[in-house]
């Protein structure tokens, strides 16, 4: 096709062609081959376009966040999820892995996201209260890792199995005030982390949330500044039910 070219090029730089049927064939052919010239990188531009991941992998480490089901589940009295089943005793569930940057805002919702497979959302649904959550989890954090969502979810069970969460929380069996050194301290010690590693998040008083701070080795590390701090000093903790 090459030669074909070449020969299609250097007629019309130097041949004669004595009739118009003959102009219009060299005019054709030399149209066919721009086009064939210009196929493979238009076709390179629309894949990377689709890749999920285009525009990932740009963050200094992780957050993982764990939701206290409980005071959720009172402030959402029409969640009808796994978190908030009655008999479930859930405590501390898995809400998402973050991409987290070292100063500035994290980075967010990176590439367009495909709906995430069936076999992974079935798994998935034994660390996170739903479908949807999942989902949104990949669109708005997942496709900032450079990841596949089955390698993503992977690296999101892999940090919260591997968690170990104080015994005094997971017994808990009426509501009760902790003081947020004394909470971030306790899964610290219960990990064998650095005390900065762990971040309470809070509202109104309520416990919402435990952030972890892990490396891109899922490695407790430092939280920066950039992981906001609950402000007040003590909160509050109602028992799963």
């Amino acid at each position: 096709m090459r030669a074909f070219c070449a020969k299609v090029g250097n007629g019309a730089g130097g041949e004669r062609y004595g009739t118009a049927t003959d102009m219009k064939l060299v005019i054709t052919s030399a149209l066919l081959c721009l086009l064939l010239s210009l196929t493979p990188s238009a076709f390179a531009k629309h894949h990377h376009h689709h890749d999920d991941s285009e525009g990932g992998g740009q963050f200094d480490y992780y957050l993982l966040s764990l939701s206290w089901a409980p005071n959720y589940c009172a402030g959402h009295p029409s969640d009808r999820s796994s978190e908030c089943r009655i008999g479930g005793h859930n405590a501390f569930i898995l809400h998402g892995l973050w991409p987290q940057a070292s100063s500035g805002p994290p980075p967010m919702s990176c590439s367009n996201a495909s709906p995430v497979a069936a076999d992974t959302v079935d798994h998935m649904l034994n660390f996170m209260p739903s479908r949807s959550l999942i989902q949104h989890e990949w669109e708005e954090h997942g496709t900032c890792t450079g990841l596949s969502a089955q390698d993503y979810f992977a690296q999101a069970e892999q940090a919260f199995t591997h968690l170990q969460v104080p015994p005094q929380y997971r017994s808990l069996d009426h509501e009760q005030q902790f003081s947020v050194p004394d909470v971030e301290k306790s899964f610290a010690d219960a990990n064998h982390a650095p005390l900065q590693a762990f971040r309470v998040s809070c509202h109104a008083g309520d416990l919402v949330s435990l952030e972890v701070c892990v490396d891109k080795n899922l490695q407790y590390r430092s939280c920066t500044q950039s992981v906001r701090e609950c402000p007040v000093s003590q909160v509050d903790m109602r028992p799963p039910q």
